[in-house]
């Protein structure tokens, strides 16, 4: 099984950054989150960030795994684990420098795009507002805050 890693970004106006994979490559023209496969030796974290940085040219602030899909394309001879975060980046100004195209798209929009079909779980969810990325990073605590919580009760 190969593991996959896909960050779900959300902006405050609650639209989520997807991208549109390149013609000439598999699956041509489908929409995704940003991420890609963990290399040998790599946490989900840090192929996260890895990625970010490659595809997007953007920093990993923080993440924490919504949802994980296990799926098996009729053209891969390997079955892929998606596991998806909820993402925030540092920077505002993105760089796309490996997709066709990006977008940003209310959940509720993104039944339009033409997804892989690894993705259709966590569409139907954040569509129907069941998951809410930035909510989910909203009730982390931030690494400063965990810190002081560290100091103070240790």
């Amino acid at each position: 099984m190969r593991i996959v890693v896909a960050a779900v970004i959300e902006r405050e106006d609650r639209r989520l950054l997807i991208g549109q994979r390149r013609r000439n490559d598999s699956s041509p023209l489908k929409w995704e989150f940003p991420g890609g496969k963990i290399e040998t030796g790599e946490t989900p974290e840090a192929a996260l960030a890895r990625e970010l940085r490659e595809e997007l040219g953007v920093t990993l602030k923080r993440s924490v795994e919504i949802a994980r899909v296990q799926h098996k394309y009729a053209t891969s001879l390997y079955e892929l684990e998606i596991r998806f975060f909820a993402t925030e980046i540092l920077e505002s100004a993105l760089t796309p420098r490996t997709f066709e195209q990006t977008a940003w798209a209310l959940p509720k929009e993104l039944g339009e795009y033409d997804f892989l079909a690894a993705n259709a779980p966590l569409i139907a969810q954040l569509a129907t507002g069941r998951i809410k990325p930035a909510e989910i990073l909203a009730g982390m605590p931030s690494d400063e805050r965990a810190a002081e919580k560290r100091k103070t009760n240790p």
